[in-house]
């Protein structure tokens, strides 16, 4: 590509080097193109743009009469040839406006191609931004003005320059600096790290960037600050060291800020290890000091003050009208804390000196950076306060209200003194995080203890607060709760007195911690109690137990109700046993519970193979029931799994310790029983333990009698005969009336209703017990019969005569039994008519109603 007026190059010169930034963008540029001898053939609304020439003006002109100097033939020539070889150009050409103004621009040349049979280039152009020069007053400016401190050192590390800021970072005047070295204005402790760092740089030429490190500025000794530093070498033309540069940032702030939060992590882990109100509040002291103060009180409410609750007194205004705090927590980097008014658990009334009590409820922290003992707040209201502040040297306060889910804790207090920087607004912020992290842990302790408490208090109510063995056995029982931590278990037992002289045992487990493991505990005793006066066998009860918790587990709260808590049963384990002090024999069963311990009178210590059933809930599946026959003096203990399972979790080792410590020999049960739970478990577990002891006895001979009656209604002459001879002999005349009444109704109902074979039985223990059984299964049923009905009264008046009766299923048929108390205490008396005729003679009722 040549000009049009210098005619043909001469050949192509030495390459123009090219632009290194690179094309400009064709896009926004002006565009032309140009033939092969310079004329101008097409031009563009981009060219008119920038040059202010019209496509009419330049189109078949020269483009050499843009230049604003003489061509460059030689250039242009070397611009044509490269172009033609495909490789394009790009560099800088300054061009004259149609205003005569110079434009520098940023030009392209394409490859050469053909157009309408001619050589054309394709030519695009931009103008170049004007270029900011830097003058020496702005170079001055940039380093003496800078937010970032500045310092040029030689390589004997001497000040050589230093900008204003640095001067204000250290606070030490620059003439002070020029000529020295770091360590001579500096700290040792400080500078000594600085220059190593520096002779670091100097001898591997490599820089070192970010160094942090704390100090302080002598404008305010007291106040240490954060710093980062950066440290590179000076080199001259011949890259000779000859110093070291040096930058430096004040990065307090973000100091702090990293310190905060890395305080308020540390203290997630040593605040709130326990669910214990008043360890919650010293670990807040603990951790305190002496991290952030010399001297730190926490006192709590006695009575929060919950702000969200609906009529809540507003913040009060004086000392009085506000509940007394009490002190939970305090430390100090004095041993003892003598700095301290109250002792830990004693009532207080501290408030900071403002002595406004609304800062309490709006849980704004206290400042007070300098303390005066002086000051007649303290000096007339809290005179043993200011004497303790003037003797230990306390200077600065920050009271922090501890407040969490809108309910007002109590208040925690920082104080300083060996530490002799002064609290200040930085440390509002660390002190607040602290006490927020405290207050909900101090309030979930407060919820949780409130909460077990409840439970304990609900599970003492529903277990038994006397137990009656009766004559048949002795009885003592442990109770244990769980660690306060785990909550109150659902362990419970029971002692029932049934027909015939025999006891009832039960215990039992329910799933889970806390009330509604409780509750449930309650709902299971009561089915047991109701079951069991029912007089069913052991394996019979714990299936229609079994049915029971099946239901209550249907009642599973729907989706969204949960959270209200209930009594479901989630699963439960028991264990039913029954003694019978005539036979001496005792049948149990059990679903999913630990087998009961047997120690004979001789010592020797069993776990008979009671067949295991299924936990309660599980349904479909049978229980099956074993008789063991205990000689009299036999000890029985029932328990629950966390009295064996211990830390090891090891249930054949604790069988074996529980095994050796029920035992041992002279101790009475109730002690036996303690010193049992004591020697297993010496420390709280997570789990409650129930343990009842049961020492059998046997009815003595002479007070069980016992006749078959033959299937004659005669018999019941000559069988109320016999009860009245047996009762002169017992010494129970007083009872003969009633008895044979009883005896007569009873054995006259077997005769005519049931099938033989008949028996008539007297116990005599506590009660007088008559018991008639037969092989018949049919319910009898109390009837209240009509003034105009020749029967139907027989049950009525064995119901009116004894103090209970009842029925009770065997294998081989029914018993009908009726209970009577002992001249010391008035039998009840015998039902006469309305005319004051003589006793209702007994007449059966239709059917087996009696």
């Amino acid at each position: 590509m040549a000009s049009a007026d210098d005619g043909p190059p001469a050949g192509p010169g030495p390459l123009p080097p090219a632009d290194p930034r690179g094309p400009v963008r064709p896009g926004d540029d002006a565009v032309a193109v140009i033939a092969g001898d310079g004329t101008v053939i097409g031009w563009t609304r981009g060219a008119e743009a920038l040059l202010g020439y019209a496509a009419a003006e330049m189109v078949g002109r020269s483009a050499a009469l843009l230049l604003s100097g003489a061509p460059d033939t030689r250039r242009t020539a070397a611009i044509a040839a490269r172009s033609r070889d495909g490789s394009g150009w790009s560099g800088q050409i300054a061009l004259r406006g149609r205003d005569d103004r110079l434009i520098d621009v940023d030009v392209r040349v394409s490859a050469s191609f053909l157009v309408a049979g001619r050589e054309g280039f394709l030519v695009s152009g931009r103008e170049r931004a004007p270029q900011w020069t830097v003058d020496g007053s702005v170079l001055e400016g940039f380093l003496t003005r800078s937010p970032v401190g500045m310092a040029v050192l030689d390589p004997e590390l001497r000040y050589i320059w230093l900008n204003d800021t640095l001067e204000q970072f250290g606070g030490v005047p620059r003439e002070q600096r020029l000529g020295r070295r770091p360590a001579d204005v500096l700290p040792g402790l400080l500078a000594a790290p600085i220059e190593r760092l520096m002779r670091q740089v100097l001898a591997t030429g490599v820089p070192v960037t970010d160094y942090e490190y704390l100090g302080w500025s002598w404008a305010d000794p007291n106040r240490r600050r954060a710093y980062s530093s950066s440290f590179f070498p000076l080199a001259d033309a011949e890259e000779n060291r000859i110093g070291i540069g040096y930058m430096v940032l004040d990065v307090t702030d973000r100091w702090n800020a990293r310190r905060l939060l890395a305080l308020v992590n540390e203290a997630g882990a040593s605040i709130g290890s326990t669910l214990d109100v008043q360890r919650t509040a010293q670990e807040l002291a603990d951790f305190a000091v002496p991290r952030f103060a010399d001297f730190v009180f926490v006192d709590l409410l006695e009575t929060p003050l919950e702000l969200g609750r609906p009529g809540a007194s507003p913040a009060p205004t004086a000392p009085g009208d506000w509940a007394a705090m009490r002190r939970m927590g305090m430390s100090s980097v004095r041993a003892g804390c003598p700095e301290a008014v109250v002792e830990i658990g004693e009532s207080v009334d501290f408030v900071p000196p403002s002595r406004d009590l609304h800062f309490l409820a709006t849980g704004s922290p206290y400042l007070l950076p300098l303390l005066d003992a002086d000051d007649r707040t303290w000096a007339v209201d809290q005179p043993v306060r200011a004497s303790r502040i003037k003797e230990f040297g306390l200077h600065s306060l920050i009271s922090v209200p501890m407040r969490a889910r809108d309910t007002v804790l109590g208040l925690a207090t920082f104080m300083r003194s060996q530490n002799p920087v002064p609290f200040d607004e930085d440390d509002v912020a660390p002190a607040r995080e602290l006490v927020a992290r405290a207050a909900v842990c101090v309030d979930n302790a407060r919820r949780y203890t409130r909460e077990h408490t409840a439970a304990l208090v609900l599970q003492e109510s529903l277990l038994p607060h006397t137990l009656r063995g009766g004559t048949a056995l002795d009885v003592a029982s442990s109770y244990l709760p769980a660690d306060a931590k785990d909550g109150v278990g659902g362990d419970w037992f029971d002692v029932i007195p049934l027909s015939g002289a025999r006891v009832g045992l039960v215990i039992g487990d329910v799933v889970g911690h806390g009330i509604s493991a409780a509750a449930t505990m309650g709902r299971l005793r009561t089915a047991v109690q109701t079951l069991a006066d029912m007089d069913l066998a052991p394996d019979e009860l714990l299936a229609r137990l079994d049915d029971l918790v099946m239901r209550l587990s249907e009642e599973e709260p729907v989706a969204g109700k949960a959270d209200r808590g209930g009594t479901t049963v989630l699963g439960a384990t028991c264990l039913y046993a029954v003694y019978d002090p005539a036979t001496r024999c005792c049948t149990m069963a059990r679903a999913g519970h630990p087998p009961p311990v047997i120690v004979t009178p001789q010592g020797a210590v069993s776990f008979p193979d009671l067949p295991l059933g299924p936990p309660l809930g599980l349904g479909g599946l049978p229980f099956e029931s074993l008789d063991v026959e205990l000689p009299e003096g036999s000890l029985l203990g029932l328990y629950t799994d966390g009295l064996i399972e211990g830390p090891e979790k090891d249930v054949e080792q604790g069988k074996i310790r529980l095994g050796r410590a029920i035992s041992r020999d002279g101790l009475p049960l109730d002690e036996l029983c303690e010193a049992v739970v004591k020697e297993l478990l010496p420390v709280p577990q997570p789990d409650d333990i129930a343990l009842l002891l049961a020492r059998t006895h046997a009815l003595r001979p002479d007070r069980v009698v016992s006749w078959e009656v033959p299937l004659d209604p005669a018999a019941v002459g000559a069988t109320r005969n016999k009860v009245a001879r047996q009762l002169e002999a017992w010494g129970l005349d007083e009872l003969t009336m009633t008895t044979e009444l009883i005896v007569s109704e009873l054995v006259t109902n077997a005769i005519r209703y049931a099938s033989g074979p008949v028996r008539l039985r007297l116990l005599l223990q506590s009660v007088l017990t008559c018991e008639v059984s037969d092989a018949s299964s049919t319910t009898p049923r109390l009837r209240h019969a009509r003034t105009t009905d020749e029967g139907g009264r027989g049950l009525f008046l064995v119901a009116q005569l004894a103090r209970r009766w009842g029925t009770r299923y065997t294998r081989r048929g029914k018993i009908i039994w009726a209970e009577q108390g002992l001249p010391s205490s008035p039998p009840p008396p015998v039902p006469v008519s309305p005319a004051g005729s003589p006793p209702v003679p007994p007449s059966p009722p239709p059917g087996s109603s009696g």
